[in-house]
């Protein structure tokens, strides 16, 4: 599995956990939707996942292990971005 499968997959993870409000899942969705587009640039498409992620990580609504994973998951992504 490479590395931006498991970012998808713990996207995926978040999006099913109950505790986490809509508005946030939303942009989760987003961002995983970004990923997932195949018809894009691989650095645009990371590009798009960060910045949706960056505007929900101080949601004061976001359960605190939620942001923990987000914030590992932009960390995996930059590191993605920079292998570029």
């Amino acid at each position: 599995m490479s590395n931006l499968e498991s970012v998808i997959k713990l996207l995926g993870e978040i999006l099913e956990d109950r505790t986490v409000p809509r508005n946030i899942k939303a942009m989760i969705e987003q961002a995983k939707n970004a990923l997932e587009d195949k018809d894009s640039d691989l650095n645009l498409r990371l590009s798009t996942a960060i910045s949706n992620l960056d505007e929900i990580i101080n949601d004061p609504n976001m359960p605190m292990y939620t942001r923990t994973q987000i914030c590992n998951i932009v960390s995996m992504l930059e590191s993605l971005k920079k292998e570029e």
